[in-house]
């Protein structure tokens, strides 16, 4: 359906930096919603290549799902009205009235829940950064250190009615340089979980195989090769890492 049913624009994502439109797709009679990101709508970045954020939103869907983190929603590229781009299934969102993650006042931080850093609002009164100690939120935390997200918001954070966490908005990844920028810090330094190291594990055969010549297709030689030296440290270290002090470790926005 969403490499070669039909397109029809609904609108456009005002938020987003990026052109950014939520279209309808159909194939074979069957219809739903899809986010379409076209190549010419990409805003320069002075540290990404331009025209390239499509094809890394791809191979973070490509590693996400033949790794086994099941983190990013089917995404491919494809032709659309506006020329080339990112298409992604459109997931629906629970409107949860306890959220995983968020600014919470200093002193009602939920019990368990992990603080990443000290906010302030208009009036000054003390608030934190934080988020659940949730294994799906660790997962997606380590899945961002491997493709080095530089921008993991708290709004690209999805969780669904039947309790899956996917994470959307992926262009900026893959960089060569250390450029990971999260708001799920709240394991810094700690020991991995066993089934993360095996995935980790798994994933470095595959980048030497069938992954990493699929990655090939939309990621240069050089941001592959950076992609296995990451997994590398991850498993010598089997720790959660550490932030960049050379670069800002929180998305601006946060949320």
């Amino acid at each position: 359906m969403l490499r070669q049913g039909d397109l029809e624009l609904e609108g456009r994502l005002v938020d987003a930096s990026n052109a950014t439109l939520r279209a309808v797709i159909t194939a074979d009679g069957v219809t739903a919603r899809c986010v379409y990101k076209p190549v010419h709508g990409e805003r320069p970045l002075w540290d990404f290549p331009d025209g390239t954020l499509a094809d890394r939103e791809v191979a973070a869907y490509r590693l996400s799902t033949q790794a086994g983190f099941d983190v990013v929603p089917p995404t491919v590229l494809r032709d659309g009205p506006l020329g080339p781009g990112m298409c992604q299934l459109w997931i629906d969102e629970e409107r949860q009235d306890e959220p995983l993650l968020g600014f919470v006042p200093n002193r009602d931080v939920p019990a368990g829940w992990r603080r990443v850093a000290a906010a302030r609002d208009e009036r000054g009164r003390p608030y934190a950064l934080a988020h659940a100690d949730d294994p799906r939120l660790a997962r997606m935390a380590i899945f961002d250190a491997v493709v080095n997200n530089a921008d993991r918001k708290g709004g690209h954070v999805i969780v669904t009615v039947d309790g899956r966490v996917y994470g959307v908005d992926h262009g900026v990844t893959f960089h060569t340089e250390d450029k990971l920028r999260t708001v799920l810090w709240g394991w810094v330094g700690e020991p991995l979980a066993p089934d993360t190291v095996e995935l980790l594990e798994k994933l470095r055969v595959e980048l030497d195989g069938r992954l990493g010549a699929s990655l090939g297709e939309h990621l240069t030689e050089m941001e592959v090769g950076t992609l296995a030296m990451r997994v590398d440290r991850l498993l010598a270290t089997r720790c959660f890492p550490q932030p960049n002090e050379d670069w800002p470790a929180i998305p601006w926005p946060p949320i």
